[in-house]
């Protein structure tokens, strides 16, 4: 059976994604939402073919011959836009951050357990090959039990106000942008995190600027994060464990690899490349869940969704980042809910 998918957001991101879909079995763009009637349908010629283009959001998530969204928008606008496709009884991905508010998570999630509806974070680094494999090795107790992660992720990007990655209305700065990676993938090994100490600064737009975070996962557990927009920065991740390491080399987020080092032998280098640029994973995920009636994803459950999002809230609280969310009207689709 195809799921038929509606993409809400044709920005950089969604490009990238449809153009995927060639790797997607079973799986097929059916509609593009933008508020651009110019937008929707230039990206439909460009990346879905034959696809409907949509003017705005709520005439799509209505659309009775589609099975699935896929929430490209901005971090601000994902919670209303979720429960809005969640109400009409769409399985939704939603592209990481998840929201831009531990609150606006927890209604995402309240409202999809209620109401048996499968929803699932966008976090397509937990299902590419190097990674799925240093789950593996970690499950299988190559490196013995798991103590540490240590990840960073950095770019040096001049601050521009008009930019989306700098705007604090739409959810900018380093933290929703590029922290839920490092934290995802801390989170990913260690489990349910006990508290966050972080330091960073702001831009002039009220959005992060950088940030570090010490997470404390309990019984001397540990993970020590960076991000910045004001350093570039490799991109490493390491896994480290009581008999040896794992690395998974830059950048971490979209690796093609991922080394085994055990004390005393010599380290293991597995090449596990994606298919295609690797977006494909996440959304066939989406479809064996739903072809299994379920509700949410075994790989990147709900749960690990909170504990993310509460570190994420907790960090940007300590640092002074004001996150908000954008009600159901800015959002478009429809009265405040």
């Amino acid at each position: 059976m195809t799921t038929r998918w509606g993409i809400l957001g044709p920005g950089r991101i969604a490009a990238k994604v449809a153009d995927d879909f060639a790797h997607v079995t079973d799986g097929v763009v059916t509609a593009v939402g933008s508020r651009s009637r110019e937008r929707a349908e230039r990206f439909v010629a460009d990346h879905a073919p034959g696809a409907r283009a949509y003017v705005g959001y709520r005439d799509l998530l209505a659309d009775p011959e589609i099975d699935a969204v896929y929430l490209a928008t901005p971090h601000t606008q994902h919670a209303a836009q979720a429960v809005a496709a969640i109400r009409e009884g769409k399985a939704v991905l939603v592209e990481k951050t998840f929201a831009a508010t531990l609150a606006g998570a927890q209604r995402v999630v309240g409202e999809a357990t209620m109401r048996e509806v499968f929803v699932m974070e966008a976090m397509w680094t937990r299902f590419l090959p190097a990674v799925v494999e240093a789950r593996r090795l970690v499950a299988d107790g190559a490196i013995g039990e798991v103590r540490a992660v240590a990840a960073d992720l950095g770019i040096n990007r001049p601050f521009d106000p008009e930019d989306r990655l700098f705007n604090l209305e739409l959810g900018g700065g380093t933290l929703l942008d590029l922290g839920v990676y490092v934290v995802s993938m801390a989170q990913m090994v260690l489990g349910d995190a006990v508290s966050v100490t972080a330091r960073g600064s702001l831009l002039p737009s009220g959005a992060d600027a950088e940030a570090g975070l010490l997470v404390d996962f309990g019984s001397g557990r540990t993970a020590t994060l960076q991000t910045s927009f004001r350093s570039p920065m490799p991109g490493d991740a390491r896994i480290y464990g009581t008999e040896g390491w794992i690395d998974l080399p830059p950048r971490f987020h979209h690796p093609d690899r991922v080394v085994l080092h055990r004390e005393g032998a010599d380290p293991e280098e597995r090449h596990v490349p994606p298919d295609g640029a690797g977006y494909s994973y996440e959304f066939v995920e989406v479809q064996r869940c739903l072809a299994a009636g379920l509700t949410q994803s075994p790989v990147m459950p709900l749960h690990d969704t909170l504990v993310v999002q509460r570190i994420l809230q907790d960090a940007a609280d300590q640092i002074g980042v004001r996150l908000t969310e954008a009600d159901a009207t800015a959002s478009g689709v429809g009265a405040s809910v």
